[in-house]
């Protein structure tokens, strides 16, 4: 059977993986049949480039994606697309949707930063104030 999974390479705490298919059977970072994908946590934000024909040929050969491959593949919009290829849309349809769903991640990755950047200043707003109260208490007291 063929797994759809992260290979690690990379040096100690600055990992890099591989989506590769590869026999359940041999280790994590043994031998595989075909690099597919890389994955970058490390990189802000993080990168994940995909082959999209060859995912698509081993997804139609039975290979099945474990949990972290399934995300990762389907944060690129893979999933989306061949749904709607196996729906029967035309290309046209499939590329207009893919440009509004590829808006939406942004807007949405947009979203979550503009919300850790607000939280980011109430910290130190709360901690400068914080400072201020205590240097004032020292000095009435």
């Amino acid at each position: 059977m063929v797994k759809i999974r992260l290979k690690r390479a990379g040096r100690k705490k600055m990992p890099f993986y591989q989506i590769v298919a590869a026999d359940v059977r041999a280790p994590r970072d043994g031998k595989f049949l075909e690099v597919i994908g890389h994955y970058q946590p490390a990189a802000k934000p993080h990168s994940v480039t995909i082959k999209k024909e060859r995912v698509e040929y081993w997804l139609g050969v039975g290979a099945q994606p474990t949990a972290t491959a399934y995300s990762l593949i389907r944060s690129t919009g893979l999933f989306h697309e061949l749904n709607m290829k196996r729906k029967g849309r035309s290309e046209e349809e499939i590329s207009a949707e893919m440009e509004r769903w590829q808006e939406r991640q942004e807007a949405r990755l947009q979203k979550r930063l503009t919300i850790k950047s607000r939280r980011r200043q109430a910290k130190k707003e709360a901690e400068a104030k914080q400072a201020s109260e205590a240097a004032a208490a020292e000095n009435a007291g």
